[in-house]
């Protein structure tokens, strides 16, 4: 008996129909069943069928000799089905790499819930993704089982039926089946959510959601939406079959009038000459349905009124609206009118000469090479006034007690920027922020290049997507002193930047916390993280492709590398700082870290915590390596995709020729590399130490003293001694002239 039944009906879909089943039978787990019913298609999908199930015995294909509907194939499959879970799979969609293996994993250890509901990600023809706006809600729920009643916010998830798996004989047990209609998902869901005794969620993205460029078959203009009432109806009656399931009627009756609502509310649903009729329909089924005693909730009110009243309600909201827009608009330009005259007066005004202005990574906060000299410059220069500049009040509420700081856009934040003398950022200023004469713009960067950067990207038409180089140019036009910790990076940003600034090697001031820490600091992290004591800390921190739309590509195994390493390792994940909200963690870093299979670190704030937590770190092209290199710990490159990654970001050097450790090019040798301990031998050792000569020379510990001395203050103090002459250089081939 297989752990999973894929019932999948297939109808005019012979475009998407192999990368379905593709995703299906390509999965690493492999105890299911595919029931594929082909429901009279007109197009190929039917040989599509008969081939691949001449490949793989698991596909079984089922032929009806008329069409039925989408509801009544599903049902059409169910007979056949003999594996413990029922999974209705749209076969225009796609399951994500792992996903049944996760499922599996989470059933067992929720011992067989009635429903598990999984997480999905929409995905765009023209190649974008977007995870499911409410996945907080199976992260809230991951590891218990509950009812429906005892948690009603998963009954706010997406009401479909592809987005969980069923236990067969609950199925069987209750009758549930799919009725025909245009919303045969309804009556479905409904009922199983009222009924399940223990349902179970999985914080994973399992499944991509095909969003057709012309919309989905309950996005077109059709008088078949009318349909919508009659299977609420069914829904109702199943109700008054199950006295003990009474008290779900209020709430059913809301979420009737709210879906009726959404769709006379869309312009592209309903012929305009049967909108009155549907409202009616609507009004005369919430007035029939209302429990007794319910209360109406305010947006449901207009069902209790009439369509010609709904129609002058919608018209004024249309007006309100657009009063709304034309006052903002107005005020928003008095604003700038006020802000320009405001600019004139203060740029008159001298500037203050112990103003410090700071922000790193977009003004998330004190984090970053700007937090070391802030910190610095407290101690020995307290005169200095430093302010940080953050996007939100919510992140200023992250920000360690006492800290001084302006919102980016406010009045405060104008005032500060109009007189500050000093500006530390590891990011470019935006473009509204004027440089007057006499200030002083210190830009940090953010580590040693390894991927090409600022103007040399104009040779990499995908990695500048979306990127304005010229006036990224312009913006670095106002630095007066770029940070470096080595003389490649000097190289590089006077060539990325061509811009008038000087060079400071100064070393990355960050760093200094990673050449004079001591051993306890890493022992007092890992117990904040979890880790037992004794083990061996694998740090793996991927950085972003821009190769791929959104920049993540799973490039490892993460469960298979967790399992390979032993119990007597711990693997830590961080994944680079512009996936951290986005849809990567939900393809399984979430559910793993909950299981407690590997630590998802990548909210953590300072990644120098983590360095010093680890042992080892494997990385593919993050720029984490040159500064982790400082520690004189062990670095192993995963590098499975070098050349496409140099053929679409470019790189200033080799790193598998140049390489601080080991290279593989496999996950199987990624494994056999951490299982041998080659990561540490003498090769390892003389690899890194080549690296560190040539890229931690400037990192003397003192950096962010020197910063503070030498750029704020204006003293003189030695520069940083440089052991072992380095001369390296970008290589001659890339012509900037000709790039730009």
């Amino acid at each position: 008996m297989p752990r999973f039944s894929i019932i999948l009906p297939c109808f005019k879909v012979q475009g998407f129909l192999r990368e379905c089943l593709d995703s299906v039978l390509g999965q690493s787990y492999r105890d299911i069943e595919v029931i594929a019913v082909n429901d009279c298609s007109p197009d190929g999908c039917g040989a599509i069928l008969d081939e691949y199930a001449a490949r793989d015995d698991r596909l079984r294909v089922l032929h009806l000799e008329e069409n039925v509907g989408l509801g009544r194939a599903r049902n059409a499959g169910m007979p056949l089905a003999t594996g413990d879970y029922l999974f209705f799979l749209d076969s225009d969609d796609t399951l994500t790499p792992g996903a049944l293996a996760a499922m599996a994993d989470r059933l067992d250890e929720a011992d067989d819930p009635d429903v598990l509901v999984f997480d999905y990600a929409r995905t765009y023809w023209w190649g974008g993704t977007r995870r499911n706006a409410l996945a907080r809600v199976l992260a809230e729920t991951a590891g218990e089982t509950f009812t429906a009643a005892e948690h009603p916010e998963i009954m706010d998830l997406l009401m479909v039926v592809w987005n969980k798996v069923y236990r067969r004989d609950f199925v069987e047990r209750e009758g549930f089946a799919f009725p025909p209609g245009y919303y045969e998902d309804t009556p479905w869901t409904f009922p199983v959510m009222f009924s399940a005794e223990r349902i179970a969620t999985l914080d994973r993205i399992c499944l991509y959601y095909r969003q057709r460029r012309q919309g989905n078959i309950l996005s077109t203009t059709s008088r078949k939406h009318f349909d919508v009432h009659d299977q609420y109806d069914r829904v109702f009656a199943f109700l008054d079959e199950r006295p003990h399931l009474t008290h779900w009627r209020p709430f059913l009756h809301a979420k009737m009038g709210e879906h009726c609502l959404d769709i006379l509310a869309k312009p592209d649903r309903l012929p305009p000459s049967d909108k009155a009729e549907f409202f009616q329909r609507t009004a005369e089924m919430f007035r029939d349905r209302r429990p007794e005693g319910a209360t109406v909730p305010p947006e449901l009110r207009v069902l209790e009124g009439s369509w010609a009243s709904y129609r002058l309600g919608r018209r004024s909201a249309q007006t309100r609206k657009t009063m709304v827009r034309r006052a903002k608009k107005t005020r928003t330009a008095a604003i700038r009118r006020v802000g320009r005259v405001r600019a004139a007066v203060n740029n008159r005004r001298p500037l203050d000469p112990d103003l410090v202005v700071y922000s790193a990574f977009r003004h998330r906060g004190v984090l970053g090479d700007p937090a070391a000299i802030y910190h610095k410059a407290k101690e020995i220069a307290p005169r200095l006034r430093g302010v940080w500049v953050v996007r939100s009040a919510q992140e200023a509420e992250l920000l360690p007690p006492g800290t001084e700081h302006v919102l980016l856009g406010s009045s405060a934040y104008r005032r500060v920027t109009e007189r500050a003398t000093f500006f530390v950022n590891n990011v470019n200023w935006p473009n509204s922020l004027v440089k007057r004469p006499g200030s002083v713009h210190i830009h940090t960067h953010q580590g040693t290049p390894l991927k090409y950067m600022g103007a040399d990207l104009q040779g990499k038409p995908g990695a500048r997507h979306r990127v304005d180089v010229p006036q990224m140019l312009r913006r670095a036009d106002r630095w007066d002193y770029s940070l470096v910790a080595n003389r490649h990076s000097e190289l590089v940003w006077e060539r990325a930047y061509p811009c008038g600034f000087t060079s400071a090697r100064t070393g990355s001031p960050r760093n200094d916390r990673l050449v004079n820490a001591g051993a306890q600091e890493g022992a007092e992290v890992r117990e904040r993280l979890g880790v037992e004591a004794g083990r061996t800390v694998v740090l793996y921190a991927p950085t972003r492709r821009e190769y791929r739309r959104g920049g993540h590509v799973d490039r490892v195994d993460l469960a298979k590398l967790a399992a390979g390493l032993g119990e007597d390792h711990t693997l830590v994940v961080r994944l680079h700082p512009s996936l951290a909200t986005g849809p990567a963690r939900g393809m399984g870093l979430a559910d793993l870290h909950r299981r407690g299979v590997l630590i998802d670190a990548t909210d953590e704030p300072y990644v120098e915590d983590l360095m010093l937590a680890s042992d080892v770190l494997v990385t593919d092209y993050s720029a984490l390596m040159f500064d982790y290199a400082l520690l004189d710990r062990p670095i192993v490159i995963h590098a499975d995709d070098w050349g496409a990654y140099t053929a679409s970001r470019g790189a200033y050097f080799d790193i598998t020729a140049e390489s601080p450790g080991p290279v593989t090019r496999t996950e199987q040798e990624l494994s056999e590399v951490l299982a041998s301990g080659s990561w540490r031998d003498a090769e390892s050792q003389r690899l890194r130490s080549a690296f560190r000569e040539r890229f931690c020379e400037f990192d003397d510990g003192r950096a962010a003293e020197r910063v503070v001395r030498t750029l704020l203050l204006g003293e003189s103090m030695p520069a940083p001694s440089v052991s072992v002459p380095v001369a390296r250089s970008v290589p001659a081939d890339h012509d900037l002239l000709a790039s730009s």
